[in-house]
This record gives C-alpha cells, sequence and structure tokens, in this order.
C-alpha cells in the first residue's frame, strides 16, 4: 500500500498558523474527522495523546508523525500538515516541528501504521524532499510530490537489489538498528546508514528491530562474510551470533547524524572484535551513559523481575490469614487449617524467590547471563544470613541482597576483562566453567564477610521503622505517600515504591500500605475534579477524565500524566498534598499491604481495610479541593 493511497485532499493542510503541540494535534484530529476516516474524534484522539506520554512522536528535522491504533479509525490513513512557523513537538534536535504526517490505524490492523511510518521516516530523511512539502502551494501539488517520491525510491530500490544481484556482491557492512519505542528513529538510522554507504560506495545490509518485530534480518552467511557490523541501538539486541567480529556499538542517534564516521571506522578496521561473554559496556561511542543512570537501569531491572514473585507469593500469604482460625493455635496463626497451610505454603515459596531474583538479574543486567548465577547465589546468601562460622545468621534481607546483585554483576566483568588475557584455546570453557565457579566462590566469600555487617545495619532499621512513634510514623506516611505524586512513575515515585518493598521483605507491611494508596490519590483526585468542578478543565479533559477512577483504583498513577503535564504548578501540588494526608493516614491507622501492586484487588487482603478506605476518600477529597481552588475556570485561563 502506498503513502499517497492513505492521504485523501480533505486530510491535508498546508501554511497553517498553529503555535501549540495541543492545537497541532487537534488540527490533525479534526482534518482525519473531515476525511471520515474516524468516527469517534475524542476516542483516537485520547489514544494519540496516550502515545504521546510514552515519549515524543517529534523525529526531528522539523518532523513530526504522532500516531495510534484505535477502535475509533475504519481504515488506514493519514492526515498531513504544514506549519511554515514551526512549533515545539519535544523534538529530539530540539528543532521547531513544521511537517506533521498523523497516522491513524484500525485496531485490529496489526502492525499497518508501523510499516506506513518506517515508510515515511525513509522518504522524509531527503532534505529536497522535505523542502519541497514545505513549499507545496496546493494539495494536489503537496500529493503529486510525495507520488514522484516514493515512486523514485520505490525504483531506485528495485535497481540495487537486482544490480547486487547481478553482480553476486555480499555486503562488507551490516548494521542494525534499534530505538527504545522501536519507530521512527529505528527506520531513521537505517536509512541514513543504508544511503552514505551508497555513496561512498559501500553498500550496507541494515536489520530493523521494530516495534512490529525484526525486518530484513542478518543471516548467518552475511554475518561470516563482513567486515564488520554497526550496532545503532538504544536498548538491547541479539549480540550472541556476532560471537569474534567486529563490531562498533553507537547510540542509534550517532546512526542517524554520523553514519558516514561510522562506516569510516569500520572500513578502517578501528573497531574491537566482539565476545559475547558479558555484557558489553558501550566503548565505542561519544556519548556515554551516566554511572548513576546504569546504577538506576540495572535496579529497575531486578525490582521489576523480582515483582511478580512478591505480588503472587504475598497475596497468597495474605489470603492464608484471611481464611485461617486464629483461635487454633495463635502462635501458627497462618497454617492452622488445611486450607490456609495451602495458601501460605504455596506463597512462601514464590516469596521465597524475592531475595534471589532481585540480586540475580541485577547481576545480569550488569554482566549479561554469567551474571545471573553468581548474583542468584549472592541473594540467596543473603536470605539465610550465612557467615564464615554458620550456615545461617542475621538476614540482611533486601538491602543485602541489593549488594549482593551489584557486587556479583561487577564481579564478572572483572573476571571478563582478567580472562581476556588467557590462551584463545580456553575461551570455550570461560562462560560454562570459570565464569560460574570462580564467580559464585567469590560472591560466597564476599556475603559470608559482610553478612553479619549489613544484617545488623538490616536489623537496627527495621527496629528503627518498628519502633517508631505516633508523629514519626504519620510523618514517614506523608513522605512516602507524597513522593508517589510529585514525578508519578519518574525516580521520586520508584524510590518510594523501591522502599516500600524492601520495607516488606523485613516484615513492615505498614509502608508499603502507605506507598499504595500515595499512588492511588492522584488520577482519582484529578477524576473527581473533572466530575464535580467541570467549569476547571476542557472540553477534552472533562471527557477523559472519568478514566482516572479506573487507573487510581488499579494503583496506575500514570494515569494523571496527562493532566499535571498539562498545568504542573496547580496539579502537582494539588496531587502531593492529597497523597500525602492518605499516606499519613494509613500509617496512623495501621494499614498493612503485604503485596506490592494490585490497587483494589488486593483490598481484601490488606489489614484494617475500612481504615485504608477511609484514608483513600480523605485523600481524594483533599487532592481534589486543592485543584478546584488553584485551577482557574477554564474561560479565565491564559
Amino acid at each position: 500500500m502506498r503513502i499517497t493511497d492513505l492521504l485523501k485532499l480533505e486530510a491535508i493542510a498546508l501554511s497553517e498558523n498553529i503555535k501549540t503541540k495541543e492545537e497541532a494535534i487537534n488540527k490533525l484530529v479534526e482534518l482525519h474527522t473531515q476525511a471520515g476516516n474516524i468516527t469517534d474524534k475524542d476516542v483516537y484522539k485520547k489514544d494519540i495523546l496516550a502515545r504521546e506520554s510514552q515519549g515524543t512522536t517529534a523525529i526531528g528535522e522539523g518532523i513530526a508523525i504522532p500516531h495510534a491504533k484505535s477502535k475509533a479509525v475504519v481504515n488506514p490513513a493519514l492526515a498531513a500538515m504544514t506549519v511554515p512557523g514551526g512549533v515545539d513537538f519535544k523534538a529530539m534536535d530540539e528543532a521547531p516541528s513544521k511537517l506533521f504526517f498523523m497516522i491513524a490505524a484500525p485496531e485490529s490492523g496489526g502492525d499497518m501504521h508501523i510499516e506506513v511510518l518506517s515508510r515515511l521516516t525513509v522518504l522524509l530523511m531527503d532534505d529536497e524532499f522535505r523542502s519541497s512539502l514545505l513549499a507545496a502551494k496546493t494539495k494536489k501539488e503537496f500529493l503529486s510530490i510525495i507520488d514522484s517520491k516514493e515512486t523514485e525510491k520505490f525504483s531506485e530500490e528495485k535497481n540495487a537489489k537486482k544490480t547486487d544481484l547481478q553482480d553476486g556482491k555480499g555486503y562488507r557492512i551490516l548494521a542494525v538498528t534499534a530505538c527504545p519505542t522501536g519507530i521512527a528513529h529505528t527506520f531513521m538510522a537505517a536509512e541514513a546508514l543504508e544511503k552514505k554507504g551508497e555513496e561512498l560506495g559501500h553498500p550496507l545490509k541494515v536489520e530493523t528491530n521494530g516495534s512490529g518485530g525484526a525486518k530484513n534480518v542478518l543471516t548467518k552467511t552475511e554475518i561470516a562474510e563482513a567486515d564488520g557490523i554497526i550496532i545503532a541501538a538504544d536498548t538491547n539486541v541479539e549480540m550472541a551470533r556476532f560471537e569474534g567480529k567486529k563490531v562498533l556499538r553507537v547510540k542509534v542517534a550517532d546512526g542517524i547524524h554520523k553514519p558516514a564516521e561510522l562506516i569510516d571506522r569500520v572500513v578502517k578496521g578501528e573497531v574491537p572484535v566482539y565476545h559475547h561473554t558479558g555484557n558489553e559496556v558501550n566503548e565505542t561511542s561519544n556519548e556515554s551513559e551516566g554511572f548513576g543512570r546504569q546504577l538506576y537501569k540495572h535496579l529497575m531491572s531486578g525490582v521489576s523481575h523480582m515483582l511478580p514473585f512478591v505480588i503472587g507469593g504475598g497475596i497468597l500469604i495474605a489470603i492464608a490469614f484471611l481464611l485461617d482460625d486464629y483461635s487454633i493455635d495463635p502462635s501458627n496463626f497462618g497454617s492452622n487449617t488445611s486450607v490456609a497451610a495451602f495458601f501460605n505454603r504455596v506463597g512462601g515459596t514464590a516469596f521465597g524467590f524475592m531475595l534471589p531474583i532481585l540480586a540475580g538479574y541485577i547481576a545480569m543486567s550488569i554482566a549479561d547471563r554469567p551474571g545471573l548465577v553468581v548474583g542468584f547465589v549472592g541473594g540467596a546468601l543473603a536470605q539465610v544470613g550465612m557467615t564464615f562460622t554458620a550456615a545461617e545468621g542475621v538476614s540482611p534481607g533486601f538491602l543485602g541482597a541489593l549488594i549482593a546483585g551489584f557486587i556479583g554483576g561487577y564481579l564478572v566483568l572483572i573476571l571478563r576483562k582478567l580472562c581476556d588475557y588467557l590462551p584463545k584455546s580456553l575461551e570455550g570453557i570461560k562462560s560454562v566453567l570459570i565464569y560460574p565457579l570462580v564467580g559464585v566462590l567469590l560472591i560466597g566469600v564476599v556475603m559470608c564477610a559482610i553478612n553479619p555487617l549489613v544484617g545488623g545495619l538490616n536489623t537496627a532499621l527495621t527496629n528503627g521503622l518498628n519502633s517508631l512513634g505516633g508523629g514519626s510514623r504519620i510523618l514517614l506516611g506523608c513522605i512516602v505517600g507524597g513522593m508517589m505524586a510529585i514525578d508519578m512513575g519518574g525516580p521520586f515515585n520508584k524510590a518510594a515504591y523501591v522502599f516500600g518493598t524492601a520495607s516488606i521483605a523485613s516484615g513492615n507491611y505498614e509502608i508499603m500500605a502507605a506507598v499504595m494508596i500515595g499512588g492511588m490519590i492522584p488520577p482519582i483526585a484529578i477524576a473527581l475534579a473533572t466530575t464535580f468542578f467541570k467549569n476547571k478543565f476542557t472540553e477534552n479533559e472533562r471527557k477523559s477524565g472519568p478514566v482516572n477512577y479506573i487507573m487510581g483504583l488499579c494503583f496506575i498513577t500514570e494515569g494523571a500524566i496527562p493532566f499535571a503535564a498539562a498545568d504542573p504548578l496547580r496539579v502537582i501540588p494539588s496531587c502531593i498534598v492529597g497523597s500525602a494526608v492518605a499516606g499519613g493516614i494509613s500509617m496512623a491507622m495501621n494499614c498493612t499491604l503485604r503485596a506490592p501492586h494490585g490497587g483494589i484487588f488486593v483490598f481484601p487482603v490488606i489489614g484494617n481495610i475500612f481504615s485504608y478506605i477511609i484514608a483513600l476518600i480523605i485523600g481524594s477529597l483533599v487532592g481534589m479541593a486543592l485543584l478546584a481552588i488553584l485551577k482557574k475556570p477554564i474561560e479565565n485561563k491564559a
């Protein structure tokens, strides 16, 4: 399907005088409506905004391609617009966007929008083509320019493939491109590398790891015969297949903006040989990721893998207490009846994997698969508190597993560096013998040495939390609850969440209850405000507001982000205060939660549930009231 088949004249607007991102989206949605491409513009716009909340669709060079799958879309379609004055669409290069294409894809249309997006980004890499579109005077001229360029491009590709086939040429250079969302930048980097390779006389084959899956996949023969491979990616790609080849690893932005430099380095052989024995540090990129950011990513990798064990195990344990009879044997509460014992054992088994999984996947994030076993063993040793003199001791808990994961990962990286000095003949036994044997031995020594120290610190922290008086406990609840609303999914939110999860591991369930209620308040407060103070919000905000009831009750704080982004100075403080109030009340009422997620679905297993619901109601009403006070009626807003 060609681009011109998807773009109707009614869906084109030229030389628009638009100043803001919201106006641009509204205009493009209206064009789709005029062309009969969508049945409900409000539903479609909500889906567009949901996609924008994940990251901007402005791809730089003055181009923005907002897109979404939606049940409101009748047939696959495009809308296009030029804005000579430009709009700040938060592009990667910070340049204003002047050329817009909005893709409407039906919900059941597969990955059609990805195919269209990749085709568009490839064409739009041509400076002359973009300039021609911006200079178009009529809609017919605009369509004609696209049609001519598309015909020319496909003809070039066909002839290039035919020539290569006739000449029997292979590819000296291969490339793989990928970005976190797997959409625009993936294909822009691929096009830039292919185009520059043709200019320099070094044809490339580029594999794109897009959101629709890997396309133009490199074959074993092509990899074996290639002189070098360029990996332009901001996310993980399959690397084991490049064992022993010269591999240049850079950010996807370098693939877009520095293709000639990358190709030249591969041609000159200024590229290290890749060995798949661990997670390679990107030493070839001019832009290195900050160490703090790396630590955060490794921690989040461990936490994300750990959560299913904590959630599943924690809820089952809580159910065991719900079903048990305390009067039978208070000391064995949770396992007095056979049914309760079943839930307790299954839940306890799942919950018991928490610390090893946390440590294992932190280490794996740092050092790839060889790090997994080292981190896992370190986490297990932290769980039992093993020392040089005792098989079991005081467990350092969550903190100990955290340390085990990072130490284990970096131990494997050090081993990998040391093993570079071994003879080539021993290459095959590194990952199957040396790394696991030496790594497990070293992490065992390290953990036995630090377990008593960290265990004592963990015990002191736990006792300190348990001994907090009424005022201190309430203050702690206010702090962790308020942190959940500061950035709604960002570092502050994650820090409070990890603290709550760590407290579960230490047997302190009140903090997690305060954390979850703090995360539920922002969406609910906004939903209430849009319901009872309609004059404070735009028509679109009033329509999308009720969805936040569901988001909040399901503990999805991110539902408040569009409202916070539109009016941060009023929305964020209101949500912080509401969340802090709810967290404080939850702590004051001794509400407990054994699972780190679930929203209303885990309410049956919350300790002191009625007080928890009261805290939720009060916090939501406080947030709503502050929003009503701080936000001005919409007709008076600047």
